[in-house]
C-alpha cells in the first residue's frame, strides 16, 4: 500500500517496558528522559505544519496514561510545540466517540506510547478510529509516530510476547494482527538492550516474506511511501531478511524445541542509512567506499 502519509517507528527508552510496562511506573519523567529529543524535533520537522501542527498523543498502550501522556506533550511543546493534547482512549467505546473522532480527524500527528501492543490491538481494532486513521495515513500528509508498543503495532504483523532467551525454541513468540499502516514487517522494539535478535529470527523463518524489522533504544525509523526507510536517532537498526533462508528445522521439531535455520540475512542501519523496502537495497551514508 503506498501511503501519502509517513511513519516514524521508535525503539524505546531506558527502562521502558514495551510490553507489561513493569518498570515504567517508578520515575516516570526520569524514565522518559525525553531519549527522543532528537527524534520527536524530527517528527515536527517532517509534519505539514511543523511547530504549528495538530499533535495528539494517544495513550491507549500505557496502563498509567495520565501520568505518560503529559510527559510527551511536555516534550513536544519544549520543542516549540504550540498544538499538543493527550488523548485518553481505554475502552472501544470511547473509539466511536465522535469528540475523539473529530480529534483524530483534526490531527497533523499522532504520537502513540509505549505500554502493550495487544491493548492497541484489541482496543482499537477495527474500530471508527482505527478505520479513520488507516485513511489518513494513507491520503493525507499525515504522521503516525509510535515508541515502543506504538511502534510494535504499526505493521499488520505484530509480536506481542515472547522471552528473549527462549526466543529461538519453537512456539515461544507469540505474534497477531497489528493495526496495519505497514505491510510485509513485523517490528520488534528495545532490540540491542534485551538481546531480542531471536524474536525477530522466529517470526521471520515462519514466513520469510516478512521483513524483521528490530529497533534499539534512542532509535527509530522514518518510512516515507511505505518503502524508504531512514534510520534516525543513536543506535542501531537490526533488519532480518529471510528471503534466501535455505533450510530450517521449523516444521519438524515440537513445540518449545530449538529452531534451526541456514542462510538468514541480517543488515545493520545506523542514522542516516536508507533501506528501499521494493528492491531491499541498503544505502550506508558514511561508506567507507564512498
Amino acid at each position: 500500500m503506498n501511503s501519502r502519509g509517513k511513519l516514524i517507528i521508535i525503539g524505546g527508552a531506558v527502562d521502558k517496558g514495551s510490553f507489561t510496562e513493569s518498570s515504567f511506573d517508578q520515575d516516570v519523567s526520569k524514565n522518559m528522559n525525553f531519549f527522543e529529543k532528537g527524534i520527536l524535533k524530527r517528527i515536527i520537522d517532517e509534519s505539514k505544519y511543523k511547530e504549528k501542527s495538530r499533535i495528539e498523543i494517544i495513550t491507549t498502550a500505557s496502563k498509567i496514561p495520565r501520568e505518560v501522556g503529559p510527559e510527551y506533550a511536555k516534550a513536544f511543546q519544549y520543542l516549540n510545540a504550540t498544538n499538543v493534547d493527550v488523548l485518553h482512549i481505554e475502552r472501544r467505546e470511547q473509539a466511536s466517540e465522535q469528540e475523539n473522532i473529530d480529534r483524530l480527524k483534526a490531527a497533523d500527528i499522532v504520537m502513540f506510547t509505549g505500554g502493550d501492543q495487544l491493548r492497541l490491538s484489541s482496543i482499537l481494532g477495527g474500530t471508527k478510529f482505527h478505520d479513520i486513521l488507516l485513511d489518513k495515513y494513507k491520503n493525507e500528509l499525515f504522521i503516525y509516530a509510535g515508541t515502543s508498543a506504538g511502534a510494535a503495532a504499526a505493521s499488520n504483523n505484530m509480536i506481542y510476547q515472547g522471552s528473549s532467551h527462549e526466543a529461538l525454541l519453537k512456539g515461544e513468540v507469540k505474534i497477531t494482527s497489528g493495526l496495519g499502516l505497514i505491510d510485509d514487517v513485523i517490528i520488534d522494539t528495545h532490540f540491542v538492550q534485551r538481546g531480542r535478535i531471536g524474536r525477530l529470527f522466529q517470526a521471520v523463518v515462519g514466513n520469510p516474506k516478512v521483513l524483521g524489522i528490530g529497533l534499539g533504544e534512542d532509535t527509530g525509523l522514518l518510512i516515507t511511501h511505505n518503502s524508504k526507510m531512514e534510520a534516525i536517532g543513536s543506535g542501531l537498526v537490526i533488519l532480518v531478511d529471510g528471503r534466501e533462508i535455505k533450510d530450517t528445522n521449523l516444521t519438524q521439531v515440537e513445540l518449545g524445541q530449538p529452531i534451526s535455520i541456514n542462510h538468514l540475512v541480517t543488515h545493520v542501519m545506523s542514522m542516516h542509512d536508507t533501506f528501499d523496502l521494493e528492491t531491499y537495497k541498503m544505502h550506508i551514508h558514511s561508506s567507507q567506499y564512498l
